[in-house]
């Protein structure tokens, strides 16, 4: 099996980067999370059984994907991935969504119900967003005061420290970030974690992408910023519910609200003794947790 990496012009201009792994007829399409690309997958993409046919894509500011047009919402990801989608000629996908990922794959699945068969959500942001609050003077969240517009999430420590990192090649901050919440178990080895850290400095998105998270809403409820669009009940399609037991990125809280906003098309599975990736915290359970639900 063979990873090319190819690129493919969209419509409204810009152009999305993607990884290509040669397989089967099934197509499995992953999306990445935020601080990630589609270099974040290669791990599953190599793991996973040579009758699928995976493709990784980058999504815009993301990789080596293009950014000349900001994004608004996760809307406008997901509405990228129809072009792509099309571009490609793709039919009959599964979804695999990653944190925000998970979040541009219910967008996805709920507008364009005829595309995808199945979608699996892999410590996904939640049907009612991921909310970004200010902090109080120690730097804990403040959850009294919910940012509300992109100037606030900009003028936000964390965003600022972040985009810092990024600016300034502080690989120690983002490992130490990484270490913290996301790989809290097991960790790359080294020579990949350089290359993941690599990855990350490739988003020139970071606001928008908290903003678009922070405004997300396709549940039946006001989310104490926006009123939910109930999109999600447009989601017939069969979903796997998967969420790390240590999560610390994506709460419980939010994982029972996919479950919920869902409903009987959803099925939940807890990864024993994983955080927030599973690539990294155990391959082989996260695989066949995969494969099984695709193989129904």
């Amino acid at each position: 099996m063979t990873v090319v990496m190819k690129k493919v012009e969209l419509p409204n201009g810009e152009t999305l980067s993607y990884r290509e792994r040669s397989g089967g007829e099934e197509l499995v399409l992953l999306i990445h999370g935020n601080m990630t690309s589609s270099k974040h997958w290669d791990v599953l993409i190599e793991k996973m059984a040579p009758s699928y046919k995976l493709i990784a894509v980058d999504l815009r500011g993301f990789g080596d994907s293009t950014y000349h047009k900001r994004i608004k919402g996760i809307k406008d990801f997901s509405d990228d991935v129809k072009l792509f989608v099309d571009a490609l000629g793709l039919r009959d996908i599964t979804i695999i969504g990653w944190s925000t990922g998970g979040a541009v794959g219910m967008q996805y699945a709920a507008d364009y119900p005829d595309d995808c068969g199945k979608l699996i959500l892999l410590a996904s942001a939640s049907t009612r967003g991921y909310p970004f609050f200010g902090k109080k003077e120690d730097g804990s969240p403040d959850f009294e005061r919910r940012l509300v517009n992109i100037e606030d999430v900009e003028r936000d420590p964390a965003t600022i420290a972040v985009q810092a990192a990024y600016d300034n090649n502080d690989r120690e901050f983002l490992k130490a970030l990484w270490n913290a919440l996301i790989y809290t178990h097991n960790q790359p080895d080294a020579s990949l974690y350089e290359e993941y850290v690599d990855d990350m400095r490739t988003q020139r998105n970071l606001a928008d992408v908290y903003q678009a998270l922070n405004t997300f809403n396709i549940s039946p409820v006001h989310n104490g910023l926006i009123e939910g669009t109930n999109k999600a009940a447009a989601i017939q399609i069969p979903v796997l519910i998967l969420r790390g037991e240590r999560g610390y990125v994506v709460s419980d809280e939010m994982t029972k609200e996919i479950i919920q906003d869902i409903g009987d098309n959803g099925r939940f599975v807890e990864l024993k003794d994983c955080g927030h990736s599973p690539l990294i915290d155990n391959l082989d359970l996260l695989v066949d947790k995969v494969e099984q639900f695709l193989q129904e």
